[in-house]
């Protein structure tokens, strides 16, 4: 009788302290897994991916064409998964190349201002395999043109084959081959002469290195690109440009 009942004791000790049964000690507590909750990576906005302002003010001196404004962006986008496709595809190229930001992602395919008339799309992401072109474009804009005229919006850019034509551009055009840009200063406060002598001085000084282009239109609208230095007025000829009157400091 003694010996069962010791023997009880014995089991219910082991049933409350199922831990000695394992060799674990009052000293060292089970060990139990836990698992932690990974918390939602956040989706990126459109405004933060693309560089989309929240409030556009845009200054028509400069001849942005009517639809190819923030909101008219945003339809593009939205009207096909290619087209998201196409400029996301495009953004991971400028972020490898160091160049994102430079200008606002949305403005680098504005199309021409003569998009309406010439049946074409207001916005175009360019072929891959002009996207080197650009990118040596953006580097003087980062360099040397923002330094010196600050911050700039992009007007026009890849111009395809048939839009280029219709728009009377050259046929190696560096719109044509994504070389070039149209921009205009952001700050309204720069007036077309101060913008002229900031720029031509900063391609004088160092536009040779980038093989830059500089034109200028009417207004506060000038041309970079990095299709070969060189510079031309309003007319396209280099004897009109007005950088010829700038002194360089």
């Amino acid at each position: 009788m003694r010996q069962f009942i010791t023997a009880a004791a014995l089991a219910a000790t082991l049933f409350l302290a199922p831990g000695a049964s394992l060799g674990v000690t009052q000293d060292q507590p089970v060990q139990t897994a836990t698992v932690q909750a990974q918390a939602p990576t956040p989706e990126v906005s459109p405004a933060a991916a693309y560089g989309l302002p929240a409030g556009h003010d845009h200054d028509h001196e400069s001849g942005l064409a009517p639809g190819q404004d923030a909101a008219q962006f945003r339809a593009w986008l939205g009207r096909s998964s290619a087209n998201r496709a196409a400029i996301d595809a495009f953004q991971a190229r400028l972020t490898a190349e160091g160049v994102a930001g430079v200008v606002p992602l949305w403005q680098l395919v504005r199309t021409s201002s003569s998009w309406r008339e010439c049946g074409a799309e207001p916005f175009e992401v360019a072929p891959a395999d002009k996207w080197d072109h650009i990118v040596e474009t953006l580097r003087f804009v980062r360099d040397k043109v923002k330094p010196a005229v600050g911050e700039v919006e992009a007007l026009s850019a890849y111009r395809n084959e048939h839009l280029n034509a219709c728009s009377a551009g050259a046929p190696r055009s560096a719109h044509r081959q994504f070389f070039a840009l149209d921009l205009t200063p952001v700050n309204a406060a720069v007036t077309r002469s101060a913008m002229i002598q900031s720029v031509c001085r900063a391609h004088a000084h160092d536009g040779r290195s980038y093989d830059a282009g500089l034109g200028f239109y009417s207004g506060r609208r000038f041309h970079v690109d990095s299709n070969g230095y060189r510079k031309w007025g309003p007319d396209g000829r280099g004897a009109s440009s007005p950088c010829a009157a700038v002194r360089q400091a």
